[in-house]
This record gives C-alpha cells, structure tokens and sequence, in this order.
C-alpha cells in the first residue's frame, strides 16, 4: 500500500524520511494531489541506470534500423575475433 503524507508533515521530516525504504517511497501530497516523492537512494540510482539503460537500446534499435540490423552469427564473429586479438 503507497505511503501517502501531506507536504506538511515535512515540519518533521525525520519521522516521513523513517518511512522511506528500498521499494517502498514516500508520496508527498501539496493542496491534496500528487507533487513530490521521496525515495531511498538504491531506488534512485536503479531508476537512472534503467534510463540510461532504454537510452543505449534505444539508439541500438535507431542504429538498426538505419543501417541495417546484424545477424547473431555476425556479431558471434565479431567478438571472437576481438578475444583473439
């Protein structure tokens, strides 16, 4: 269940940031809807790798598609030559 507290509970913040875990944020409501969310720090960094993650197989799937996509054996071959070398 989403842990949901008023902005203004932030008056004391230690008791909203105890309730901030892995896989579990704190959704801080403004004027009774959704502004802010606090989320613990493993959280963060998984969310920026992921993104960063979507961007590369993004331009990968744009680069593919532009010039042509490469067969598994061709990229097998490819990184058995680089091992050898």
């Amino acid at each position: 269940m989403p842990n949901i507290k008023p902005v203004s509970d932030l008056r004391n913040y230690n008791e909203v940031l105890r309730d901030v875990a892995v896989d579990e944020p704190v959704f801080l409501t403004k004027n009774g809807r959704g502004r802010y969310v606090l989320i613990d720090i493993a959280d963060y960094e998984k969310t920026q790798a992921t993104i960063k993650l979507m961007g590369e197989l993004a331009k990968g799937r744009k680069s593919g598609e532009e010039q042509g996509w490469l067969s598994h054996e061709a990229v097998r071959a490819h990184f058995k030559r680089e091992n050898n070398e």
